[in-house]
Parts: structure tokens; C-alpha cells; sequence
């Protein structure tokens, strides 16, 4: 099993020892992805921002793995704050149309940089 690591300027840079993603075989396995824009650095401010731009930041490292949206077979919705999860599922299912993903969605304590979202997501290649 050769293991790959995916890396785009397309999406944030890790801001630690981990990868943007991992390929192997024929899945690809995001880290969680804040809403960060990579282009300026700045992560919007409401929740339904946010959760545009952790999927618009996962879309892109899974085409770099040469998966799409339509391939997402597993996600994983960490959020701040669960009062917020009807605004994060509705933009959610703009990313996503029928044979939506298995999916979990947890309240943490806290998300790195203060995000209200983070999202990581397995796809098929």
C-alpha cells in the first residue's frame, strides 16, 4: 500500500506536523479543514460563511487528489457551537445532492484559530 501525501495552494497550508491529505489506493483522507481563504489568509466571520469556505477548501484538495464532491463518501462536521448546526447544514447540502455522504456532526470545545466549523471528509478517487 503506497501511501501519498496531497498538498494544493488551493487550500490553507497545515499549521502544524500534518498533511492536507493522504491518498491511498484509491481513497483520499482530508485533514480537518478551517475556513480559512488561501488566497487572503482571513477566515469569515458567520457560520454559514464558514462552512462555504472548510467544503470550498476540502473540494480543492480532493480534486488535487483527483477525487470531486460527488465522490465523498464519509464526512466528519466539528462545530463550536451545535446551535449552529441548521445554518451549517444548509449551505452543507449546497456541496452535497442525492447519495449524500455518511456523515457525523459533533460540538467541540474548541477549534483551532477560533473557527466555528472544521470539516474533513473521505473520498473515492
Amino acid at each position: 500500500m503506497k501511501k501519498e501525501v496531497i498538498t494544493t495552494k488551493n487550500a490553507p497550508g497545515a499549521i502544524g506536523p500534518y498533511s492536507q491529505a493522504i491518498k491511498i489506493n484509491n481513497l483520499v483522507y482530508t485533514s480537518g479543514q478551517l475556513p480559512i481563504d488561501p488566497n487572503t489568509g482571513v477566515m469569515p466571520q458567520t457560520i454559514e460563511e464558514q462552512t462555504r469556505q472548510s467544503l470550498k477548501n476540502v473540494e480543492a484538495i480532493i480534486k488535487e487528489a483527483g477525487s470531486d464532491m460527488s465522490k465523498v463518501v464519509k464526512t466528519t462536521v466539528f462545530l463550536s457551537d451545535m446551535n449552529n448546526f441548521a445554518k451549517m447544514n444548509e449551505v452543507y447540502s449546497e456541496f452535497f445532492t442525492d447519495a449524500y455522504p455518511a456523515r457525523s456532526a459533533v460540538e467541540v470545545a474548541r477549534l483551532p484559530k477560533d473557527a466555528l466549523v472544521e470539516i474533513e471528509v473521505i473520498a473515492l478517487i
